[in-house]
């Protein structure tokens, strides 16, 4: 299921963005993946721009689904030596493994249809990364804000998805955030 990118939902990513505090404890770890987001900026430039989107979502979703890890699918973090294993199953459809970086972004990109999507202002990337990431928390856990997007800031504490449908109340992700990351980048 889809959530509706709406005005209301608009204001509300506005909201939680202008408020949202980077934990101070947590500050120099932000700096460092945003630092390491930077020295790879041409890459993630690269890969957006044959799909017409800014190389900040690419990064970022380099960033949560592989800690940035070149080897790895973009698609999941699976290893690009071969297919991938874990959600989505089986990708790329085409081609021979290994993959390079390159061709698996961009498969994991088409394959959520993020190259058909326009709207890149602030509100319209925050609702593609957390759709990357999924609608668990918004469906089911309405009271945790995801921390896909809002580990290391005021608007996260604890609980979250330890594995695919897993709920765990007391984890803590250990992971930044990808709004935290954004407002970093100076969006």
């Amino acid at each position: 299921m889809s959530i509706i990118f709406n005005d209301d939902l608009k204001k509300e990513y506005r909201g939680l963005y202008d408020s949202c505090v980077i934990n101070p404890s947590k500050k120099v770890i932000a700096d460092n993946v945003v630092n390491k987001l930077l020295n790879n900026r041409a890459r993630y430039e690269a890969a957006g721009a044959v799909l017409n989107i800014p190389w900040q979502f690419v990064g970022v979703i380099h960033d949560m689904e592989s800690s940035m890890n070149f080897g790895c699918h973009l698609h999941n973090g699976d290893s690009l030596k071969g297919r991938t294993i874990h959600l989505p199953a089986g990708r790329p459809l085409e081609g021979t493994p290994p993959f390079t970086w390159e061709e698996s972004a961009a498969d994991a990109l088409r394959l959520r249809k993020i190259d058909q999507w326009k709207d890149w202002t602030l509100e319209g990337m925050l609702y593609q990364v957390e759709g990357y990431n999924g609608w668990g928390y918004r469906l089911h856990h309405q009271a945790v804000l995801s921390p896909y997007l809002w580990s290391f800031s005021n608007h996260y504490t604890m609980g979250k998805y330890i594995a695919d449908g897993s709920w765990s109340d007391t984890a803590v992700s250990n992971q930044c955030g990808a709004a935290v990351l954004i407002k970093s980048l100076d969006l």
